[in-house]
């Protein structure tokens, strides 16, 4: 069997308690993407950080440049750079999507000053823990950027593309979108900047990126047995430790609406 398939094969189970999570059936109003909003903002700034962690290791970034021997994947990851880090918001002002996550957290009253203050404590990869450490953030965030930040500083890329590709999921945007019309339509308000980053979303993450992100692995494990096998072990953590953020998120929710009962 193509190793590609067999790991899709090996982790089916993890993607459909993914994707099947009682999570989203919680997300039924604004109050509630506010709050989902507040914890996998962290998920949007560290997603950047696996992104970067590839162009250091995919193309060239130093001096003197020189070629890379897979330039269709350093095509591909500077592409995605260039979306994710500099795209163009809804006035037509360059911004990374993590800042244009900030602007429509703004939009629907999200609390920013946990995940501000989290970043102004960092100073380098290595004073992640010293900064985790002294946040507000909860035992489930912390968990999910601690494995981020160890997958990337193994510095073996094929680990890097692994938690990248098989790591991560859509956002539920169909749904986003919805409880957003709903709440335009009830309550007279408009989310224009988060209406925008969704649609964002969808459109970049179209059916060019998968297929190359697949295609990456496969160049960077090679014929090599074991790059394969460690490909494996990260894409399984790294659902993992997905699903135990969204167990975190779905838990805030349900005491969230316990007390408005």
């Amino acid at each position: 069997m193509e190793r590609i398939k067999l790991i899709e094969r090996e982790i089916g189970g993890l993607r459909h308690a993914l994707t099947h999570h009682k999570l989203y059936s919680l997300l039924s109003e604004i109050d509630d993407i506010k709050l989902f909003m507040e914890k996998h903002v962290y998920a949007v700034w560290d997603f950047m950080s696996l992104l970067k962690a590839l162009q250091h290791h995919l193309t060239c970034t130093t001096l003197p440049w020189k070629p890379r021997a897979h330039a269709k994947t350093a095509r591909f990851i500077n592409e995605i750079v260039l979306g994710e880090e500099s795209d163009i918001n809804e006035a037509g002002v360059p911004k990374s999507h993590f800042e244009m996550y900030i602007e429509a957290m703004h939009e629907v009253a999200a609390d920013t000053t946990k995940v501000t203050a989290f970043l102004e404590r960092l100073d380098h990869i290595d004073s992640l823990d010293t900064a985790l450490e002294s946040s507000a953030l909860e035992v489930e965030e912390k968990s999910f950027l601690r494995f981020t930040f160890d997958i990337i500083k193994t510095e073996e890329p094929h680990k890097i593309a692994s938690a990248f590709t098989f790591g991560r999921e859509d956002v539920i945007p169909d749904m986003f979108i919805e409880i957003i019309n709903q709440s335009e339509r009830s309550n007279s308000r408009r989310f224009p900047k988060l209406t925008y980053y969704l649609k964002r979303h969808i459109e970049l993450d179209g059916d060019e990126h998968g297929p190359l992100s697949l295609e990456m692995i496969k160049e960077l494990c090679g014929e090599d047995e074991n790059k394969w096998a460690e490909v494996l072990e990260v894409a399984k953590a790294a659902l993992l430790e997905r699903i135990n953020l969204w167990d975190g998120i779905a838990r805030n929710i349900e005491e969230k609406q316990a007390l408005v009962s």
